[in-house]
């Protein structure tokens, strides 16, 4: 298997497994793949966050809001390896309760992964709400 095909396969299981995990209200499973060394980040559709501690605390807090996740769908549109670093890009589509009220979004998610000791981390995240534009005159 390559490096790309075995990231791609990992993306699709263990990262697919912790955004489930967190829309259902438990971080316990993102916490475990974001990486344990600084930088970190996020620029999140929620709050941004920089640093371990502030990540952590991000999760705890997106944890306590989401609850009840009925359905998550991430398609990626491009993703790429290039020795002890990756990425993926692509489009979440998500329907969870948030402080208790149903909701259905889609964010459109970059993340960026380092491998730690032979691992998959994600070191950066960067997530936005898909907005329709106004179509072209």
């Amino acid at each position: 298997m390559t490096d790309r095909e075995e990231f791609l396969a990992w993306v699709r299981t263990a990262l697919r497994e912790a955004e489930v995990a967190i829309h259902n209200g438990d971080a316990g499973p993102r916490r475990a793949l974001r990486s344990r060394r600084e930088p970190v980040s996020v620029l999140g559709a929620f709050r941004n966050a920089h640093g371990l501690q502030q990540v952590d605390a991000l999760f705890g807090e997106l944890e306590r809001s989401f609850s009840d996740c009925t359905s998550y769908e991430f398609e990626l549109q491009a993703y790429d390896v290039s020795g002890d670093m990756a990425y993926t890009a692509g489009l979440e589509h998500t329907s969870t309760a948030v402080d208790g009220h149903p909701r259905t979004y889609t964010l459109r998610a970059t993340q960026v992964y380092r491998r730690e000791s032979g691992a998959w981390r994600v070191a950066h995240r960067h997530g936005d709400t898909v907005t329709e534009s106004p179509p072209r005159t």
